[in-house]
């Protein structure tokens, strides 16, 4: 994974991508616990639906996820000559990577836990944040992992779905959650994701 000196400081510094869509959210709802059996109590939406069928050329194997971060899409190779094609948030200036990762984990609604350095940084934020719709991860979270290790970058959804399409991240790529949920269920543990 090629990494600028800025990246790594930015790695060091933001381990979870989101902070700032976190602290809207929860300056603008409050840390409220939410049950993860109804994530959903407030709002009622998974967001658009961006999913196409699309032709692509390059040689990967079905499977694999391959990032654009220029153009901001993330396709999902389903067989020879074709994938599917998402639209995602990407990471903001001086956030950005490219390398080559694994899926290492995938976690239905996930909690999220600001890192101490993060906090310290930013104390509005909370120890915890539940999932649900106060959670920057949103419904879905695919963990990129390199050399069986955690990268700390995720692919995942987004309640902020004015999120999606823009360069706005610490890192990680925002999906609606409808968007989401749809790869979650496509990819596998092990899968090969290319970020280019």
């Amino acid at each position: 994974m090629r990494r600028t000196a800025r990246d790594r400081h930015a790695r060091r510094t933001f381990s979870v991508c989101s902070v700032c869509a976190a602290a809207m959210l929860i300056s603008l709802f409050g840390a409220q616990r939410v049950s993860a059996g109804d994530p959903f109590a407030v709002p009622k939406t998974l967001g658009p639906q961006s999913r196409q069928e699309v032709a692509y050329s390059e040689a990967a194997s079905a499977g694999t996820i391959v990032v654009d971060t220029q153009a901001r899409v993330l396709y999902l190779v389903t067989r020879k000559g074709t994938a599917l094609k998402y639209d995602i948030g990407v990471g903001r200036e001086g956030f950005g990577w490219s390398g080559t990762t694994r899926v290492g984990a995938k976690r239905e609604w996930p909690d999220w836990r600001p890192p101490s350095d993060m906090r310290a940084r930013n104390p509005s934020l909370p120890e915890f944040v539940p999932a649900g719709p106060h959670n920057p991860l949103g419904a879905r979270a695919i963990y990129l992992y390199q050399g069986g290790r955690d990268t700390l970058y995720r692919i995942h959804g987004t309640n902020d779905n004015g999120a999606v399409g823009q360069a706005v991240t610490s890192g990680c790529f925002r999906l609606s959650n409808r968007d989401v949920i749809d790869l979650y269920e496509r990819v596998n543990v092990g899968a090969t994701v290319i970020v280019r």
